[in-house]
């Protein structure tokens, strides 16, 4: 595993981001995990998260120049990348949305460096059914940015619906809007964890049977 996932899945389960039991999805399952961006809440652990962001973009290849966070997780993860990246020696432009249109003051949807001409790599926590991602593809067409990327913190590796083509929602995505996902971990990474950890080794058997059921075809 690298090191970046490894550091960000322990940097998740400190933050208690990354939790286990029993939770129930929006789409209705019945989870043995439950991934909540939102519990990396202080200065420390968002500079920590970004790191690991930054690594796996620079670990992905991906060529980009601006980032993009939609509303609302994505804002504060973008925020931090980019301060990595400047960090790093790289000052990127960066740009998010409102949920909905301020029509006062300078008005409209996006907040932000402009992306007419910029390759926009886009930010946020988890893929679910890709509606929001779905959202912030249009406003970057419409504002004349051309997407590059889509970078999430944890792809869970599950199907969308039932049988059909098995299909996760990163691989969705990906497929229609012809680029790359980058994941900093996936659930395989997290099962690979709890193989080697004494404290999560008992959640194993868990996820496994989880991901027999709802995993995607391809990982």
């Amino acid at each position: 595993m690298s090191d970046y996932r490894a550091r960000f899945l322990q940097l998740a389960l400190h933050a208690r981001a990354l939790r286990f039991g029993q939770f129930t999805l929006k789409s209705g399952r019945l989870s043995p995990y439950f991934f909540n961006a939102g519990r990396f809440d202080s200065g420390a652990a968002l500079a920590e998260l970004a790191g690991c962001y930054a690594d796996a973009i620079e670990a992905s290849g991906v060529q980009f120049d601006l980032l993009f966070g939609p509303a609302y997780k994505g804002i504060p993860l973008a925020t931090a990348i980019g301060v990595e990246f400047a960090r790093r020696g790289r000052d990127l432009p960066l740009a998010f949305n409102r949920k909905e249109a301020k029509d006062h003051g300078e008005g409209g949807t996006l907040i932000g460096a402009p992306l007419d001409g910029h390759r926009v790599l886009i930010v946020d926590d988890v893929i679910t059914a890709g509606t929001a991602i779905g959202e912030a593809l249009g406003l970057i067409a419409a504002a004349g940015g051309r997407p590059a990327g889509i970078v999430v913190a944890l792809d869970r590796q599950e199907v969308l619906g039932e049988g059909g083509q098995r299909q996760s929602a990163a691989q969705r995505v990906s497929e229609q809007a012809g680029v790359p996902v980058i994941a900093v971990a996936s659930l395989d990474d997290l099962l690979a964890l709890a193989g080697e950890n004494a404290e999560l080794v008992g959640h194993r058997e868990q996820l496994l049977a989880y991901r027999a059921r709802y995993g995607s075809a391809a990982r």
